[in-house]
Parts: C-alpha cells; structure tokens; sequence
C-alpha cells in the first residue's frame, strides 16, 4: 500500500502539471476579447486555469458529478456533535432519494451523485448497496446514471475509533480509504465527466477536521473549533480539549498518520479524491469546512494539485478560511452557508459554465466588427 502512494505522488509530481503554453493562449485571448483587461474578474481567471488542466482555451463543463463520501466517528460517543449518528445513516440514504440539501440542487440541476459509503457504522440495507462506482456499459448519459440512487459499498469498518482514547484508525485503513476516493474519480474520469464535487457525510466530522487543520497548520483547538451543527457551551469546550489533546499526539507525524490519528475514514477520501483530480487531470471544486481540509491535507501530499482546485463558498465554520489561506484557494461567493454535503459545489459549477460561457462565446474586438454588408442587411429587417 506504500508503494502505491509513492507511486501515486510521483506521478502527480511530474504530470501533474498545468499546460503554461494553454494557459498563455487563453490568457492572451482573455486580452483581446471585447471588454476592458480584466472586467470579468475571477471568471478570467477560471478559464484560463481551466485551459491549463484540459491544454484546450474554449472548455466545457457542463457534465458535473459530486462524489459524497459518508462515514461516522467515534469520537461523537464524547458528546462533542450536537446530532445523533443515525442521521449519518439517514442521510446517506436520503441523498440517493434526493432529499437532502445537495440532493435537492443536484437534482434541479441534472447533476449526479456518486455516494460511497466508506464507514456508516448503522446498517444500510443490502438492497442499496452496489459493488461498483459505475455501471459496466458506459452511455453517452454517463455511467452513473445506473447506480445513482444507490449507495456505493467501500465500509472500511463500523465508523472510526474514538479518537480522544487513541488512534481513529491505523495507517492501512487510512490509506485503504484515500484509494478508494481514487477510485471514485477514476470512475468519473472514465465517464466523461468534466468536473466534480467533494461532499462528505459524518456525524462529528467537524472535530476530526479540526485536528487534522490544527495538525497540519500548528494551530490550537481554540484557534479551529467550531461549534458543528450547533454545539452547546459544554461540548464546545469539550471539543477544544480533545482537539487539543489529539494534536499533541500529531506532532512530528506524517501526513497519513495524522489522518490516522485524528482524522475520519470520509476525510481520507477525499483527501484521495482530490489526489485524483490531479492524477487523472480534472477539474474539482471544494466545498465547505471538511472539504478544504482534506483538500490541505491533498496538497501537504503532493503541492501540484491546488491548481485543479476550485472554491466555492465561505464557510462559516471558524477554521474554513484559515485552511483555504493555507491552500491559497479563492472561494468565489458568501452565502452563509454552512451545510457541507457538498452543497456548495452545484452553484460553483454554474459560476465555472459562466466563465466558459464568456470565453467560448465572446468575441474579440476584431471578430466582432460590424462591416457594411452585415449593416446594409439590419437595415432590410434581414438580421443574423
């Protein structure tokens, strides 16, 4: 399993790169276009880093997909999560039902869900369950469309160990997880996705993430904690303490078995899902507090993978921004949301089909000069 990373990090580390002489090409037709230099912002911006991941200026990005990666921790048996673990379980279903906040906007939207459970500790019924990412026969619809309402088998285990009493899981574990958020975009990349989401579902994910943040930026618990869903006075200090506690037992460790220590078998996922995004070279949006940890903890792995990342919005969980300062990843909009799930992935990809839109369709000052023929033609009603 060692070996594979090694693998995995030094392929990412010399491919891995964004196409400069695509990014110059889009960057220079960005200066032409019929507008003043840099009057589309950020959605500039979007697309030339886009033009770096795919080597091509125009882009499209409108088969989108967010991998939700479910698991539960057993550190909640504290009293630091303010929800009980059932609602891992419920939700997990409810997305495949799309009931849930990003199940509801998935749907809307036309966007596909690809739900791995990867450590639900209560049952999930066999009967949705399935053993692959997609379906055996790829469809111009994409691969997922088989398995979209069902739930995708990877459990490691029935949720983590309680990590204020010792590891959350061992280092195979940790990495038997980030394989599989491997796994998950390699699935996508060979559906013809365009662009994806990391979601995530685990009661008392936001204390594994402060440990994991708090590890990997030397920060304290009271610099990272929240108070999750809704945490009282109490549990919040609670909280503090075993962060604190399981960051003194982070020191001097790698990446990996800071996961392992502290972290949570969904966190691990995406962690390899936005490995993957590098490796297989596309295009993944972060959402919200847990989701730009692991992104952190992805680029602490292998620095080349920040730029296939894509914010989306502010989270008002306290340690969001100190991770994306860390990542040096741009969130594109302030919406007060604090959902996760991956809620926020759908309207980045809008704003990310907007900036294509812009490039695509736009035209330069030359491209777009009226000439005698096209005006003599208005004037007859003849308009084209």
């Amino acid at each position: 399993m060692e070996r594979r990373l090694e693998e995995i990090l030094s392929s990412i580390e010399e491919l891995g790169q964004l196409s400069s002489q695509a990014m110059e090409e889009a960057s220079a037709r960005q200066e032409v276009l019929a507008k003043p230099t840099g009057a589309l912002g950020e959605l500039e911006e979007i697309s030339i880093r886009l033009a770096g991941i795919t080597g091509q200026v125009k882009n499209d990005v409108t088969r989108q997909a967010i991998v939700i990666f479910s698991a539960d921790n057993g550190v909640v048996e504290e009293g630091v999560a303010s929800a009980p673990q059932s609602v891992t379980l419920s939700q997990t279903i409810n997305f495949t039902r799309r009931l849930t906040g990003v199940g509801s906007m998935a749907k809307y939207f036309g966007i596909d869900l690809l739900v791995v459970d990867v450590g639900v500790k209560m049952e999930i019924p066999e009967e949705l369950y399935h053993d692959e990412m997609t379906e055996h026969q790829c469809s111009d619809n994409g691969c997922l469309q088989g398995i979209t309402r069902r739930i995708v088998n990877r459990r490691i285990a029935d949720g983590t160990k309680n990590l204020a009493k010792g590891p959350a899981m061992t280092r195979e574990e940790a990495l038997t997880a980030l394989y599989t958020g491997m796994e998950a975009v390699e699935a996508l990349k060979r559906c013809g996705y365009q662009v994806f989401g990391v979601g995530e579902m685990g009661i008392g994910n936001t204390t594994t993430s402060a440990c994991v943040l708090a590890a990997l930026t030397d920060r304290t618990g009271e610099d990272v904690v929240g108070r999750g869903g809704g945490l009282n006075d109490e549990g919040f200090a609670k909280k503090i303490r075993i962060v604190d506690e399981a960051i003194s037992r982070c020191k001097g460790k790698d990446v990996i078995d800071i996961l392992a220590e502290a972290g949570g078998f969904d966190i691990c996922a995406m962690v390899g899902a936005f490995l993957g995004a590098a490796y297989y070279k596309m295009p993944v949006v972060i959402d919200g507090y847990i989701s730009a940890v692991a992104a952190l903890a992805a680029s602490r792995l292998a620095p080349q993978v920040t730029g296939f990342m894509f914010g989306s919005h502010v989270s008002k969980e306290k340690g969001y921004l100190i991770a994306m300062d860390a990542l040096g990843v741009k969130p594109y909009f302030n919406l007060g949301m604090r959902l996760g799930e991956g809620s926020g992935c759908p309207i980045s990809f809008k704003i990310m089909e907007t900036a294509c839109a812009a490039m695509n369709g736009m035209a330069t000052f030359a491209e777009g000069a009226i000439d005698a023929d096209y005006l003599q033609e208005a004037k007859k009603g003849n308009f084209f």
